[in-house]
C-alpha cells in the first residue's frame, strides 16, 4: 500500500511541475486490486483478478475548469506521459470555455491519510467455509475481495490517501421450486462465527420456501423490514433526499421534513459517517468530508452541501461530492433484540428484501417497490408460509414515521456490491425496522 501511495504522490508531483503560470490542478485517483470468484450450484465456476487505476485530472485557470479521466497502467513513465497528454487536451478545452461563476476551490493545504492494516481474508479459508456451509445446497453467488485505493492532490498543497481492505460475498440459496433466499456478508475482516450465523439464518428460511405460498389481499399489514430491505429504502434517500441543492430547488423527497410540515419517528437518528468508514474522508472535489448528523429524533439536523451549492446558496460545505448523496449512512440502533423480532411482529409480514423501488409521489416521500426473496407470512410469532411477490406503496412518514414501533439492537454493515466500472466504497450501517402498518397495493 505504501508503494501505491508513493506512486500517486509522484504522479501529482509530475502534474505540478508541468503547470504553466496561472494554472492550478486537482487530481483524483481510484484504484483496486480485486479478486472475483463466481459460484453456481455451490461450485466455483469462474475466478479471476482485476487490477486497475484511473486518474481524474482537472485543470483550472481564470475561473475556467475542465476535467479528463485517464486510465493508468502502473508503469511510471507511461502514466506520466498519459497525464501530460491529458494536460495538453485540457488546455485546449479551457480556451473554449466561459468562466464558471460558482467555481469553488479548496485552497487549504489539508492532509489526510488512512491505511487499513487489516490482514485480508485468506481466499482458501473463505472457500473452505463456503464449501462446508453450502454442501448439498443450490448456491449461486459472487465473492469479491481486495484492497481499494483513493487519493487526492492539488496544486494548493492538499493531499489525501485512503487504502482500505474490503470483501463482499453475495449469495442466493435456491429451493427446488425455483424460489430463493438472498443473503450477503461484507466487511474488512472475515469472521467465521458471523458468516455461519448469516448462512444459518438463510438456510433456515430456505426450509420455509417449500411450503405453499400465501397470497395476500391488498391492504395494511404489520411488517418487519430486515436490514437488507431497509437498505433499499434508505438508499432511495440518496436520490436528493439530503441534498442542499435539491432542497434549495424544492426537489428533495424529504422537502416536507426539512420544511417542518412532516417528521419521521422519534426513534430515527441518521448520520453520514466520514470517519471510520470504507469511503474516504475526502472527495474528488478536494473538500475534506466531515461527519454530519442528518436526522435527530425524527427531525432534520443537517443537509449535505458540496462546494458549488455552498457558494450558490450561501451555506457551509460538509460534503466534497457534487452528488450530495450519503456514502456511509448510519441509522441508529434501537432496543429490539434480533432474536425477538418474530415475537414482536406477532402476525404480519417478514420482508427480507425489496426491489424495483421508485418514488410514486416524491414530494410526499411516498415510494413503491416489490417484495423479493424470502418474504414470509408470520402468525403468532412463527413463520407460516412464503409470500408471493407483492407491491407496496407507502410514505416514509408512515412506516418510518408514526407507525414505526421499534428498531433492532443489532445493526448490519451493508457494503455496496456494485462492480460497474469498479468496486465501490459506499456502505450503510442499519438495524431492522418493525412497523405497525405497511400498505400493500397488489
Amino acid at each position: 500500500m505504501a508503494d501505491m501511495e508513493s506512486s500517486f504522490a509522484a504522479l501529482a508531483d509530475d502534474v505540478r511541475a508541468a503547470l504553466a503560470p496561472g494554472e492550478a490542478f486537482t487530481l483524483w485517483y481510484s484504484a483496486e486490486s480485486s479478486e472475483f470468484i463466481r459460484f453456481n450450484r455451490a461450485r466455483v465456476r469462474q475466478a479471476g483478478c482485476v487490477t486497475q487505476a484511473t486518474a481524474r485530472l482537472r485543470l483550472i485557470r481564470d475561473e475556467r475548469h475542465a476535467t479528463s479521466e485517464i486510465a493508468l497502467c502502473g508503469d511510471a513513465a507511461t502514466d506520466r506521459a498519459r497525464l501530460a497528454e491529458g494536460l495538453g487536451r485540457l488546455r485546449g478545452a479551457l480556451a473554449q470555455l466561459q468562466p464558471d461563476p460558482y467555481l469553488t476551490l479548496e485552497r487549504e493545504p489539508w492532509q489526510r491519510r488512512f491505511a487499513d492494516d487489516t490482514v485480508p481474508p485468506d481466499t482458501g479459508h473463505v472457500l473452505a467455509c463456503i464449501d462446508e456451509a453450502a454442501r448439498g445446497l443450490d448456491l449461486v453467488g459472487i465473492h469479491a475481495a481486495g484492497p481499494l485505493y483513493r487519493g487526492f492532490a492539488s496544486s494548493f498543497g492538499a493531499f489525501g490517501w485512503h487504502a482500505a481492505q474490503a470483501f463482499h460475498f453475495d449469495w442466493s440459496l435456491f429451493h427446488a421450486n425455483g424460489q430463493a433466499v438472498k443473503a450477503d456478508y461484507a466487511g474488512s475482516q472475515w469472521d467465521d462465527g458471523e458468516f455461519a450465523s448469516r448462512f444459518g439464518a438463510a438456510r433456515a428460511q430456505l426450509e420455509h420456501l417449500g411450503k405453499p405460498a400465501r397470497a395476500l389481499a391488498p391492504g395494511e399489514y404489520r411488517a418487519y423490514l430486515a436490514p437488507a430491505a431497509l437498505d433499499d429504502v434508505v438508499g432511495m434517500l440518496g436520490w436528493g433526499g439530503f441534498s442542499a441543492r435539491s432542497l434549495a430547488h424544492k426537489e428533495s423527497p424529504l422537502q416536507r421534513l426539512y420544511d417542518g410540515s412532516e417528521r419521521l419517528s422519534g426513534l430515527i437518528d441518521m448520520d453520514e459517517r466520514a470517519s471510520g468508514a470504507l469511503a474516504p474522508a475526502f472527495g474528488p472535489e478536494g473538500i475534506p468530508r466531515s461527519d454530519a448528523a442528518l436526522v435527530r429524533a425524527g427531525l432534520p439536523a443537517a443537509r449535505l452541501v458540496c462546494p458549488r451549492s455552498a457558494r450558490e446558496h450561501g451555506l457551509e460545505t460538509n460534503c466534497a461530492d457534487s452528488g450530495e448523496a450519503p456514502h456511509a449512512l448510519a441509522l441508529g440502533a434501537g432496543t429490539l433484540a434480533q432474536a425477538d423480532v418474530l415475537a414482536a411482529l406477532g402476525t404480519g409480514l417478514y420482508i427480507g428484501n425489496l426491489w424495483y423501488l421508485n418514488w410514486s409521489d416524491a414530494p410526499a416521500a411516498r415510494m413503491t417497490g416489490m417484495t423479493r426473496f424470502a418474504s414470509f407470512w408470520v402468525e403468532d410469532g412463527r413463520i407460516q408460509a412464503p409470500l408471493g411477490t407483492m407491491r407496496f406503496d407507502d410514505s416514509l412518514y408512515s412506516f418510518l414515521g408514526e407507525h414505526l414501533e421499534a428498531l433492532t439492537r443489532e445493526r448490519q454493515l451493508r457494503v455496496s456490491s456494485s462492480t460497474y466500472g469498479e468496486r465501490q466504497t459506499d456502505s450503510s450501517l442499519l438495524p431492522g425496522a418493525l412497523a405497525g402498518r405497511l400498505k400493500l397495493t397488489l
